[in-house]
Protein backbone atom coordinates (compact mmCIF):
# COMPACT_ATOMS: atom_id res chain seq x y z
CA UNK A 1 0.00 0.00 0.00
CA UNK A 2 1.28 3.04 -0.84
CA UNK A 3 2.20 5.68 1.85
CA UNK A 4 -0.01 8.87 2.61
CA UNK A 5 1.50 11.84 2.33
CA UNK A 6 1.38 15.50 2.96
CA UNK A 7 3.59 18.42 2.55
CA UNK A 8 3.19 21.99 4.18
CA UNK A 9 4.02 24.70 2.33
CA UNK A 10 3.67 25.61 -1.33
CA UNK A 11 7.16 27.04 -2.13
CA UNK A 12 10.01 26.21 -3.86
CA UNK A 13 10.60 23.08 -1.89
CA UNK A 14 7.20 22.50 -1.53
CA UNK A 15 6.32 22.51 -4.66
CA UNK A 16 9.29 20.74 -5.87
CA UNK A 17 8.30 17.66 -3.83
CA UNK A 18 5.18 17.02 -4.66
CA UNK A 19 5.90 17.76 -8.37
CA UNK A 20 8.88 15.46 -8.55
CA UNK A 21 6.42 12.75 -6.83
CA UNK A 22 3.55 13.25 -9.27
CA UNK A 23 6.06 12.59 -12.13
CA UNK A 24 6.41 9.28 -10.59
CA UNK A 25 2.90 8.71 -10.49
CA UNK A 26 2.61 9.22 -6.77
CA UNK A 27 0.08 11.19 -5.32
CA UNK A 28 0.80 14.17 -2.59
CA UNK A 29 -1.38 16.55 -0.30
CA UNK A 30 -0.23 20.43 -0.74
CA UNK A 31 -1.08 22.30 2.05
CA UNK A 32 -0.99 25.88 1.66
CA UNK A 33 -1.96 28.21 4.37
CA UNK A 34 -2.82 30.98 1.66
CA UNK A 35 -6.03 30.95 0.10
CA UNK A 36 -5.13 31.50 -3.75
CA UNK A 37 -1.78 31.20 -5.20
CA UNK A 38 -2.02 35.48 -5.78
CA UNK A 39 -2.98 36.32 -2.22
CA UNK A 40 0.13 37.34 -1.81
CA UNK A 41 2.83 39.17 -4.02
CA UNK A 42 5.30 36.39 -4.54
CA UNK A 43 8.33 38.27 -4.13
CA UNK A 44 10.98 39.00 -6.22
CA UNK A 45 13.68 37.05 -8.37
CA UNK A 46 15.52 33.98 -8.05
CA UNK A 47 18.71 32.85 -9.53
CA UNK A 48 18.63 28.78 -10.19
CA UNK A 49 22.25 27.19 -9.97
CA UNK A 50 23.12 24.59 -12.24
CA UNK A 51 23.62 21.98 -9.60
CA UNK A 52 21.04 22.71 -7.32
CA UNK A 53 17.91 24.75 -8.34
CA UNK A 54 18.38 23.68 -12.34
CA UNK A 55 18.76 20.08 -11.18
CA UNK A 56 15.78 19.82 -9.26
CA UNK A 57 13.66 21.27 -12.13
CA UNK A 58 15.05 18.64 -14.40
CA UNK A 59 14.45 15.93 -11.85
CA UNK A 60 10.79 17.63 -12.29
CA UNK A 61 10.99 17.05 -16.18
CA UNK A 62 10.78 21.28 -16.20
CA UNK A 63 13.97 22.25 -18.08
CA UNK A 64 13.17 23.68 -21.04
CA UNK A 65 10.12 25.45 -19.67
CA UNK A 66 12.13 26.81 -17.18
CA UNK A 67 14.92 27.95 -20.08
CA UNK A 68 11.90 29.61 -21.96
CA UNK A 69 10.96 31.82 -18.76
CA UNK A 70 14.73 32.08 -17.39
CA UNK A 71 16.71 35.10 -18.29
CA UNK A 72 20.46 34.48 -18.48
CA UNK A 73 21.32 38.33 -18.71
CA UNK A 74 19.51 38.78 -15.10
CA UNK A 75 23.33 37.46 -13.86
CA UNK A 76 24.80 40.71 -14.57
CA UNK A 77 26.15 42.68 -11.57
CA UNK A 78 27.31 45.91 -11.32
CA UNK A 79 28.71 47.27 -7.64
CA UNK A 80 29.16 50.86 -6.88
CA UNK A 81 31.04 53.18 -4.41
CA UNK A 82 28.95 55.29 -2.46
CA UNK A 83 30.13 58.41 -4.70
CA UNK A 84 28.37 56.39 -7.79
CA UNK A 85 32.17 55.20 -8.56
CA UNK A 86 31.86 52.03 -10.71
CA UNK A 87 33.96 49.68 -8.99
CA UNK A 88 33.46 46.06 -10.53
CA UNK A 89 30.61 45.57 -14.27
CA UNK A 90 30.41 42.11 -14.47
CA UNK A 91 28.28 40.72 -17.17
CA UNK A 92 27.50 37.38 -18.19
CA UNK A 93 28.93 35.45 -21.56
CA UNK A 94 25.85 35.13 -24.05
CA UNK A 95 25.59 31.08 -23.60
CA UNK A 96 26.70 31.19 -19.79
CA UNK A 97 23.24 29.93 -18.53
CA UNK A 98 25.12 29.00 -14.86
CA UNK A 99 22.55 30.87 -13.08
CA UNK A 100 20.00 32.48 -14.84
CA UNK A 101 17.17 34.48 -13.46
CA UNK A 102 13.73 33.55 -12.93
CA UNK A 103 10.50 35.44 -11.21
CA UNK A 104 9.28 33.62 -8.20
CA UNK A 105 5.86 34.15 -9.53
CA UNK A 106 6.95 32.23 -12.40
CA UNK A 107 8.48 29.68 -10.71
CA UNK A 108 5.44 29.19 -8.66
CA UNK A 109 3.16 28.62 -11.30
CA UNK A 110 5.48 26.43 -13.62
CA UNK A 111 5.93 24.29 -10.53
CA UNK A 112 2.33 24.02 -9.48
CA UNK A 113 1.19 22.88 -13.12
CA UNK A 114 -1.45 20.20 -12.76
CA UNK A 115 -0.88 19.59 -8.52
CA UNK A 116 -4.04 19.81 -6.81
CA UNK A 117 -3.13 22.34 -3.62
CA UNK A 118 -5.41 22.44 -0.68
CA UNK A 119 -5.70 26.29 -0.51
CA UNK A 120 -6.01 27.69 3.16
CA UNK A 121 -5.38 24.84 4.94
CA UNK A 122 -3.39 26.78 7.59
CA UNK A 123 -1.64 24.20 9.28
CA UNK A 124 -1.00 24.60 13.37
CA UNK A 125 0.47 21.75 14.87
CA UNK A 126 1.59 18.05 13.56
CA UNK A 127 0.91 15.16 16.02
CA UNK A 128 3.60 12.17 15.15
CA UNK A 129 3.40 8.94 17.03
CA UNK A 130 -0.75 8.44 17.03
CA UNK A 131 -2.17 4.88 16.35
CA UNK A 132 -3.07 5.84 12.71
CA UNK A 133 0.07 8.04 11.83
CA UNK A 134 0.87 11.37 11.68
CA UNK A 135 -1.88 13.54 12.38
CA UNK A 136 -2.09 17.19 11.18
CA UNK A 137 -4.16 20.36 12.93
CA UNK A 138 -5.35 23.09 10.88
CA UNK A 139 -6.62 26.33 11.97
CA UNK A 140 -10.34 25.39 10.71
CA UNK A 141 -10.70 22.69 12.79
CA UNK A 142 -9.93 19.94 9.62
CA UNK A 143 -7.82 17.02 11.08
CA UNK A 144 -6.12 14.25 8.58
CA UNK A 145 -3.91 11.30 9.48
CA UNK A 146 -0.78 10.74 6.97
CA UNK A 147 1.89 8.17 6.90
CA UNK A 148 4.54 11.06 6.01
CA UNK A 149 4.52 14.81 6.75
CA UNK A 150 7.17 17.22 5.01
CA UNK A 151 7.46 20.56 6.78
CA UNK A 152 8.42 23.25 3.82
CA UNK A 153 6.77 26.00 5.46
CA UNK A 154 9.11 28.12 5.79
CA UNK A 155 10.76 30.21 8.76
CA UNK A 156 8.47 29.84 11.37
CA UNK A 157 7.35 26.69 10.34
CA UNK A 158 4.33 25.29 12.38
CA UNK A 159 6.24 21.54 11.66
CA UNK A 160 9.29 22.24 13.10
CA UNK A 161 8.23 21.77 16.82
CA UNK A 162 7.13 18.40 15.95
CA UNK A 163 11.12 17.46 15.33
CA UNK A 164 13.05 20.28 16.96
CA UNK A 165 13.22 22.86 19.44
CA UNK A 166 14.97 25.05 17.94
CA UNK A 167 13.63 28.76 16.60
CA UNK A 168 15.31 31.21 14.22
CA UNK A 169 17.10 34.21 15.85
CA UNK A 170 17.91 37.84 14.72
CA UNK A 171 20.96 38.30 12.85
CA UNK A 172 21.44 41.83 13.90
CA UNK A 173 20.88 42.78 10.07
CA UNK A 174 17.24 44.03 8.85
CA UNK A 175 16.43 44.85 5.31
CA UNK A 176 13.49 47.26 3.78
CA UNK A 177 12.10 46.33 0.63
CA UNK A 178 10.77 48.82 -2.27
CA UNK A 179 10.19 48.39 -5.75
CA UNK A 180 9.99 50.31 -9.46
CA UNK A 181 7.53 49.66 -11.68
CA UNK A 182 7.66 50.14 -15.28
CA UNK A 183 11.41 51.54 -15.10
CA UNK A 184 12.69 51.25 -18.28
CA UNK A 185 9.38 53.74 -19.61
CA UNK A 186 9.54 55.65 -16.11
CA UNK A 187 12.61 55.71 -14.71
CA UNK A 188 14.49 55.26 -17.79
CA UNK A 189 17.98 56.63 -15.47
CA UNK A 190 17.45 54.00 -12.56
CA UNK A 191 16.92 51.48 -15.83
CA UNK A 192 20.80 52.06 -16.76
CA UNK A 193 21.99 52.62 -13.37
CA UNK A 194 20.48 48.85 -12.79
CA UNK A 195 20.93 47.21 -16.36
CA UNK A 196 20.23 43.85 -17.16
CA UNK A 197 20.94 42.15 -13.78
CA UNK A 198 21.24 44.02 -9.94
CA UNK A 199 23.56 46.73 -8.55
CA UNK A 200 24.76 46.82 -5.65
CA UNK A 201 26.34 49.84 -3.28
CA UNK A 202 28.23 48.90 0.12
CA UNK A 203 28.82 51.56 2.78
CA UNK A 204 29.75 51.25 6.14
CA UNK A 205 27.86 48.12 8.29
CA UNK A 206 24.74 49.21 5.24
CA UNK A 207 24.06 48.18 1.93
CA UNK A 208 21.97 49.58 -0.95
CA UNK A 209 20.85 46.53 -3.69
CA UNK A 210 18.72 46.63 -6.62
CA UNK A 211 17.96 43.99 -9.41
CA UNK A 212 15.51 43.43 -12.01
CA UNK A 213 12.66 41.32 -12.17
CA UNK A 214 10.95 40.24 -15.52
CA UNK A 215 8.38 43.13 -17.29
CA UNK A 216 10.35 46.56 -16.17
CA UNK A 217 9.77 45.63 -12.61
CA UNK A 218 12.80 46.01 -10.28
CA UNK A 219 13.06 45.47 -6.36
CA UNK A 220 15.43 47.89 -3.68
CA UNK A 221 16.57 46.85 -0.47
CA UNK A 222 17.81 48.35 1.82
CA UNK A 223 20.13 46.41 4.58
CA UNK A 224 21.95 47.38 7.57
CA UNK A 225 22.49 46.61 10.93
CA UNK A 226 20.03 47.96 13.58
CA UNK A 227 17.96 45.96 16.62
CA UNK A 228 14.97 44.15 16.09
CA UNK A 229 12.57 46.55 17.16
CA UNK A 230 13.98 49.33 14.76
CA UNK A 231 11.39 48.28 12.25
CA UNK A 232 8.22 48.73 14.47
CA UNK A 233 7.16 52.34 14.06
CA UNK A 234 8.00 51.42 10.71
CA UNK A 235 4.81 48.74 10.49
CA UNK A 236 2.63 52.07 11.11
CA UNK A 237 3.99 54.66 9.13
CA UNK A 238 3.11 55.49 5.53
CA UNK A 239 5.80 55.08 2.83
CA UNK A 240 6.29 58.93 2.69
CA UNK A 241 6.99 58.87 6.84
CA UNK A 242 9.54 56.14 6.29
CA UNK A 243 11.63 57.36 3.80
CA UNK A 244 13.41 60.15 5.41
CA UNK A 245 14.19 57.36 8.08
CA UNK A 246 16.05 55.65 5.62
CA UNK A 247 17.56 58.38 3.84
CA UNK A 248 19.50 59.10 7.17
CA UNK A 249 20.95 56.09 6.96
CA UNK A 250 22.56 56.31 3.74
CA UNK A 251 22.99 60.10 3.87
CA UNK A 252 25.90 61.80 1.97
CA UNK A 253 25.40 58.81 -1.14
CA UNK A 254 25.44 59.42 -4.65
CA UNK A 255 22.07 61.36 -5.82
CA UNK A 256 21.38 58.31 -7.82
CA UNK A 257 21.91 56.00 -5.81
CA UNK A 258 19.35 57.40 -2.72
CA UNK A 259 16.76 57.83 -6.05
CA UNK A 260 16.51 54.04 -5.78
CA UNK A 261 14.44 54.59 -2.72
CA UNK A 262 13.10 58.15 -3.05
CA UNK A 263 11.07 56.83 -5.83
CA UNK A 264 9.87 53.81 -4.32
CA UNK A 265 6.38 52.77 -4.21
CA UNK A 266 5.72 50.91 -0.77
CA UNK A 267 8.44 50.20 2.25
CA UNK A 268 8.22 46.68 4.13
CA UNK A 269 10.72 45.77 6.58
CA UNK A 270 12.06 42.64 6.73
CA UNK A 271 15.04 41.85 10.02
CA UNK A 272 16.76 38.87 8.70
CA UNK A 273 16.87 35.36 11.15
CA UNK A 274 18.41 32.66 10.82
CA UNK A 275 18.42 29.01 12.66
CA UNK A 276 21.65 27.70 14.27
CA UNK A 277 24.10 26.86 11.39
CA UNK A 278 24.23 23.33 11.97
CA UNK A 279 20.90 22.39 13.09
CA UNK A 280 20.14 18.70 13.38
CA UNK A 281 17.64 16.81 15.22
CA UNK A 282 16.31 13.61 16.42
CA UNK A 283 14.87 11.21 13.86
CA UNK A 284 11.09 11.04 13.99
CA UNK A 285 9.06 8.71 12.21
CA UNK A 286 6.82 10.30 9.86
CA UNK A 287 7.98 13.81 10.36
CA UNK A 288 10.79 15.83 8.32
CA UNK A 289 11.72 19.26 6.82
CA UNK A 290 12.72 21.12 3.93
CA UNK A 291 14.25 24.13 3.28
CA UNK A 292 13.80 27.41 5.71
CA UNK A 293 11.79 25.09 8.13
CA UNK A 294 15.32 22.56 8.14
CA UNK A 295 17.90 25.19 7.84
CA UNK A 296 17.03 29.16 7.60
CA UNK A 297 20.27 30.90 6.49
CA UNK A 298 21.12 34.33 4.90
CA UNK A 299 19.90 34.94 1.86
CA UNK A 300 22.54 35.06 -0.15
CA UNK A 301 21.15 32.85 -3.36
CA UNK A 302 21.57 29.60 -1.63
CA UNK A 303 17.91 28.86 0.26
CA UNK A 304 15.92 28.45 -2.25
CA UNK A 305 17.93 26.42 -4.50
CA UNK A 306 18.61 23.92 -1.35
CA UNK A 307 15.17 23.97 -0.84
CA UNK A 308 14.24 22.88 -4.24
CA UNK A 309 17.41 20.14 -5.00
CA UNK A 310 15.73 18.51 -1.45
CA UNK A 311 12.33 17.83 -2.22
CA UNK A 312 13.53 16.42 -5.68
CA UNK A 313 15.81 14.46 -3.42
CA UNK A 314 13.32 13.23 -1.11
CA UNK A 315 10.74 12.81 -3.50
CA UNK A 316 13.19 10.41 -5.97
CA UNK A 317 13.78 8.11 -2.88
CA UNK A 318 10.27 8.25 -1.92
CA UNK A 319 8.66 7.08 -5.52
CA UNK A 320 11.60 4.09 -5.80
CA UNK A 321 9.00 2.48 -3.52
CA UNK A 322 11.91 1.70 -0.61
CA UNK A 323 11.42 -1.41 1.64
CA UNK A 324 11.86 0.91 4.60
CA UNK A 325 10.46 4.52 3.59
CA UNK A 326 11.32 5.73 7.01
CA UNK A 327 14.57 4.44 6.44
CA UNK A 328 14.88 6.18 3.41
CA UNK A 329 13.62 9.70 5.35
CA UNK A 330 16.36 9.32 8.33
CA UNK A 331 19.30 9.07 5.14
CA UNK A 332 18.28 11.83 3.33
CA UNK A 333 18.23 14.03 6.54
CA UNK A 334 21.56 12.79 6.58
CA UNK A 335 22.63 14.15 3.44
CA UNK A 336 20.39 17.33 4.10
CA UNK A 337 22.48 18.17 6.76
CA UNK A 338 25.96 17.76 5.67
CA UNK A 339 25.20 19.72 3.02
CA UNK A 340 23.05 22.59 4.43
CA UNK A 341 25.56 22.90 7.24
CA UNK A 342 28.06 23.70 4.65
CA UNK A 343 25.99 26.66 2.84
CA UNK A 344 24.72 27.52 6.30
CA UNK A 345 28.20 28.38 7.01
CA UNK A 346 29.23 29.81 3.95
CA UNK A 347 26.07 32.28 3.97
CA UNK A 348 26.28 33.27 7.35
CA UNK A 349 30.22 34.36 6.69
CA UNK A 350 28.83 36.49 3.83
CA UNK A 351 26.15 37.91 5.06
CA UNK A 352 28.98 39.38 7.86
CA UNK A 353 31.51 40.48 5.05
CA UNK A 354 28.63 42.49 2.95
CA UNK A 355 27.30 44.49 5.85
CA UNK A 356 30.27 45.28 8.13
CA UNK A 357 32.40 47.99 8.86
CA UNK A 358 34.57 47.62 6.11
CA UNK A 359 33.05 48.15 3.14
CA UNK A 360 35.86 46.93 0.78
CA UNK A 361 35.08 43.51 2.48
CA UNK A 362 32.29 42.53 0.32
CA UNK A 363 34.13 43.85 -2.65
CA UNK A 364 36.73 41.75 -2.05
CA UNK A 365 33.96 38.51 -1.69
CA UNK A 366 33.08 39.97 -4.77
CA UNK A 367 36.12 38.91 -6.77
CA UNK A 368 36.49 36.09 -5.40
CA UNK A 369 33.71 34.52 -6.25
CA UNK A 370 33.73 35.65 -10.11
CA UNK A 371 36.95 34.11 -9.75
CA UNK A 372 36.21 30.83 -8.44
CA UNK A 373 33.85 28.40 -9.96
CA UNK A 374 30.56 29.98 -8.94
CA UNK A 375 28.57 26.42 -8.34
CA UNK A 376 30.61 26.43 -5.42
CA UNK A 377 30.33 29.48 -3.75
CA UNK A 378 27.35 31.87 -2.97
CA UNK A 379 26.32 33.13 -6.06
CA UNK A 380 28.07 36.38 -6.59
CA UNK A 381 27.01 37.69 -3.57
CA UNK A 382 23.78 38.33 -5.09
CA UNK A 383 20.66 38.99 -3.33
CA UNK A 384 18.39 36.28 -5.03
CA UNK A 385 17.11 34.93 -2.24
CA UNK A 386 16.00 38.25 -0.58
CA UNK A 387 12.12 37.31 -0.93
CA UNK A 388 12.51 34.00 0.69
CA UNK A 389 12.77 36.40 4.32
CA UNK A 390 9.50 38.13 2.99
CA UNK A 391 8.04 34.63 5.04
CA UNK A 392 9.74 35.89 7.93
CA UNK A 393 7.96 38.19 10.38
CA UNK A 394 6.43 35.88 13.12
CA UNK A 395 3.03 34.97 12.92
CA UNK A 396 0.69 36.04 15.45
Amino acid sequence: MRQRIAVVGSGPAGLTFARVLHRHGHSVAVLERDPAPDARPPGGTLDLQEGLGQLALDKAGLTAEFRALSRPEGQAMRILDTDGTVLRDWRPRPDDRANPEIDRGQLRDLLLGPLDVQWGRAVTRVEPGTRDGVLVHCADGWRETFDLVVGADGAWSRVRPAVSPATPHYTGVTLVETSLDDVDTRHPDLARLVGDGSVAVYGVNRALVAQRNSGGHVKVYAQFRAPLDWHARLDRADAGAVLPSLLALYDGWAAPVLDLLRRGTAFVPRPLHVLPVSHTWTHVPGVTLLGDAAHLMPPLGAGANLAMLEGAELAESLAAGPADPDQAVRAFEGRMWARAGRWAEITSAGLERLVSPDPAAALALFDHVNRADPADHVNRADPADQADQADQAEPS
